[in-house]
């Protein structure tokens, strides 16, 4: 895709629609010269250069890739009108696609009835699942796992709700023994499941935590923001299929949050909510007289906690989706490739007398450390550093993460590392860009080149 091409058509799409309303002059105030914009353009630029190559499939690092060309070309070319969709007198075209959008995120998982919108991101979109919680269940509590995403207890601080983390099970879900202990007390109304933690990527057991919303009267809520658009490879055939129990599950669910602008190609700044029950829209009621003039339908500013969004962010979600659908066919297979990329190089691993599995990936996050004599917590943990940092720095870079394991979730997983510290980092690949399956091999080398240096 030639994006030169298309921003181009983009810009000239737009000032053909602006023509149509007649000439005017800018005003003197807003103008710029080309020499003053070339100057600071140079500057800008050049700073943009101190950042890392998350587009470059040498980069395995953080969760974090460019959009779709055709998610930059939706959102610049709407960008270029600049619609607000709090109300459809801010946005009326990107207002019906954002609700075009949604609804295809919500048949993606399983939804029958749904209100929902795009929010600015994940952190936002659980804010709002747990503030509708606090209004079904006042005075109750949330509870979440221990590795869920620290944004709930967060925001269990901002709505004034008790958050209860709850531990995991040696593959890092949620306990539903412990989740059962607490839900005896009463003192929980709303139970936030993930779908993909951040850190391994684990899949809490949806399916089975069904059986406690009925037995215990609660809500859950899944929080799918990283993980989400992996419902897509449920049941599929291949070596990326997920096991579908979790994922049919999500469909009977209370709430979902979902990241587009993680597995879904889109520029940051795209999360969206989606709640089952469309009533739940009656605590969100306000009124804005100044702006809710030009249509009687609901606009999203009056199912939304948010005001102010950019209609640009929907544009370009709508766009992406004519081309990529949130089908097993369409976008499902840009998934699969980061699933095998990840299964890939859990086999390596497995097969290497260097590095050795934390645990198997269960989506496209694959986590491993150095193998250490003696094996020690404080001896992986210096070396899954000193690895993270030669590996960026040498001359053929490639970029990893770390992620912080603490003692009790090591010695789950391996009884046979001794436990001299609290914890130890142990090194961290997301493999989200599908370009990934065809550079496991070199990633792997690599790694284990700067491992053996050390």
């Amino acid at each position: 895709m030639d994006l030169q091409l298309w921003l181009g058509r983009a810009t000239h799409a737009i000032q053909d629609w602006a023509d149509t309303f007649g000439p005017y002059q800018p005003h003197p105030s807003v103008l710029v010269d080309d020499e003053r914009l070339d100057a600071a353009f140079e500057e800008f630029t050049g700073r943009l250069k101190d950042n890392y190559p998350f587009f470059h499939p040498h980069y395995a690092g953080q969760m974090l890739k460019p959009p779709h060309p055709a998610a930059v070309v939706g959102y610049v070319t709407a960008m270029l009108i600049n619609p607000n969709n709090h109300a459809l007198d801010g946005g009326p075209a990107t207002a019906a696609m954002e609700r075009e959008a949604v609804a295809q995120l919500a048949a993606m998982f399983g939804y029958d009835t749904h209100l929902g919108h795009l929010t600015t991101s994940g952190t936002i979109a659980n804010l709002e699942a747990l503030f509708v919680a606090r209004e079904l269940h006042p005075g109750r509590g949330i509870a979440y796992s221990q590795d869920a995403h620290y944004t709930h207890g967060r925001m269990c601080g901002v709505l004034g709700m008790k958050g209860h983390p709850v531990r995991t099970d040696s593959r890092g879900r949620i306990d539903l023994d412990a989740l059962e202990d607490l839900l005896r007390t009463g003192e929980v109304g709303t139970v936030v499941l993930t779908a993909g933690t951040t850190g391994l990527g684990a899949v809490d057991p949806i399916h089975e935590a069904l059986a406690l919303k009925e037995r215990y009267g609660v809500r859950i809520h899944v929080d799918a923001a990283y993980g989400g658009f992996f419902t897509l490879l449920a049941g599929a055939g291949g070596p990326e299929a997920l096991p579908p129990e979790p994922w049919r599950a999500i469909a009977r669910c209370d709430s979902i949050v979902v990241d587009p602008h993680k597995h879904g190609l889109q520029p940051y700044g795209c999360g969206a909510v989606l709640f089952r029950d469309p009533e739940v829209g009656r605590f969100y009621l306000h009124d804005s007289p100044y702006t809710y003039f030009t249509s009687s339908e609901l606009h999203l500013g009056e199912i939304s906690l948010e005001c102010s969004r950019a209609g640009a962010a929907a544009a370009a979600l709508w766009l992406t989706f004519r081309l990529l659908p949130p089908t097993s066919d369409g976008l499902g297979q840009v998934l699969a490739a980061g699933r095998r990329a990840a299964l890939e190089w859990a086999d390596l691993i497995t097969a290497s007398d260097l590095l050795e599995l934390y645990q198997r990936p269960a989506l496209d996050i694959v986590t491993y450390f150095p193998v250490t004599e003696p094996a020690t917590l404080t001896g992986i943990d210096t070396a899954s550093a000193r690895i993270l940092a030669d590996a960026m720095t040498s001359p053929d870079p490639v970029f990893l993460s770390t992620l912080k394991a603490g003692r009790e979730a090591f010695g789950a997983r391996h009884p046979e590392i001794t436990a001299d510290a609290d914890g130890a980092r142990v090194l961290r690949s997301v493999l989200m860009k599908p370009e990934s399956e065809h550079h496991v091999e070199y990633l792997h080398t690599r790694v284990e080149q700067i491992t053996r240096a050390g």
